[in-house]
């Protein structure tokens, strides 16, 4: 058999195991639609974060190569996107524009076949989801370099909303223009996270091209799509949408970059097996206050992930407590830990229990 004639036994080989594919794969979403059906009888959430990280950590264990379990992985979560939005496509709200980070970390939980609706800010978000034009946003809490997003914490304590689920999201940023041409830069435009996170690169590549701050990463690629004197520093997804080309590509300074997004939606999600829960709690000013604070969960041998103080608004030296912890409220060690916690509290609130991202 000559090779031609090998590639073509095997080719037809494919067709038959896609034909196989996409018998099975019409299967599995008849099945979805009969729990479509008896979910909206029961009145239910169609989205079920417990249930879908249960799906993504079975196929990973099921995986035996050549495919790695992160490509498989991709794979389910646009399955999972399209057999939900046979009922209807959910309606997701995100911050920024099209193309931001925040875009490609709403992509990666709800898939393509969601309603992705960009707004022009955090506090537009939770709007969005509050007043039912959106099922679920998705809002940056915290960068691996940066730190917390401010207004993100803000908007948990005022609204009624809870967190879902969360998502982590490997940044990579990339210096982008019309021509691709380091030469003809005149001026980068960029986020001021997105900025700093790429300094030192900017430093010794660019060190006499002035900076400019903007509203988003996807803004700075826009205005790089009019003015080819500007770059921007963005995502990949950014380079498709506006139609760029690369500068340079990764080019943050730390490369274990990494952004948490959360998921904010009205529902109570059921425990998954693998938890955290966040909450935000004040006391009165004391010695040592903080400490006998934490003493219930340190008892109960619960591992605090996130701890941070934000100040309270109004109230000049006073500061709200934001706590991340794994497990989830209805377990009993949480829910008396907790319990504990809020018999010396001024104020307590869960803002959520949720599947680990991680």
């Amino acid at each position: 058999m000559s090779r031609n004639e090998s590639v073509d036994v095997l080719r037809k080989k494919i067709d038959q195991i896609d034909e196989k594919i996409v018998d099975l794969l019409n299967s599995r979403a008849s099945l979805a639609q009969r729990i479509g059906r008896s979910k909206s009888l029961r009145n239910q959430e169609v989205y079920a974060p417990q249930r879908e990280k249960d799906v993504l950590h079975r196929v990973a264990e099921l995986n035996g190569g050549p495919l790695a379990a992160s490509a498989l992985q991709a794979v389910f979560r646009e399955i999972i996107s399209g057999c939900r939005a046979l009922d209807r496509p959910l309606d997701v709200a995100f911050f920024g524009a099209e193309a931001t980070y925040t875009h490609l970390a709403a992509l990666e939980k709800f898939g393509s076949s969601a309603n992705l609706h960009p707004t022009a800010g955090i506090a537009e978000v939770f709007q969005e989801v509050a007043q039912g034009r959106a099922a679920f946003g998705v809002v940056p809490i915290e960068n691996s370099t940066e730190g917390t997003v401010a207004h993100t914490l803000d908007a948990l304590v005022e609204s009624d909303l809870k967190i879902c689920a969360e998502i982590y999201l490997d940044i990579h940023h990339n210096l982008l223009s019309r021509s691709g041409n380091a030469r003809e830069v005149k001026r980068i435009l960029s986020h001021p996270q997105a900025l700093a996170q790429c300094r030192g690169w900017l430093a010794r590549h660019f060190p006499s091209v002035p900076v400019e701050e903007v509203a988003s990463t996807a803004h700075a690629a826009m205005k790089a799509a009019a003015d080819g004197e500007l770059a921007a520093i963005s995502s990949g997804l950014a380079k498709e949408v506006y139609d760029l080309r690369a500068i340079a590509t990764n080019i943050e300074d730390q490369s274990t970059n990494i952004t948490r997004f959360l998921v904010i939606g009205k529902m109570e999600v059921p425990p998954s097996g693998d938890d955290k829960t966040s909450l935000v709690f004040s006391v009165q000013d004391r010695a040592g206050v903080l400490h006998r604070m934490l003493q219930p969960f340190a008892r109960r041998r619960i591992n605090l992930t996130k701890i941070e103080s934000r100040p309270i608004k109004n109230k000049p030296w006073e500061y709200m407590f934001f706590l991340d912890l794994r497990g989830h409220q209805q377990q009993s060690a949480v829910r008396k830990a907790v319990g504990a916690l809020q018999k010396n509290c001024l104020f307590l609130k869960i803002l959520g229990s949720y599947p680990s991202g991680r």
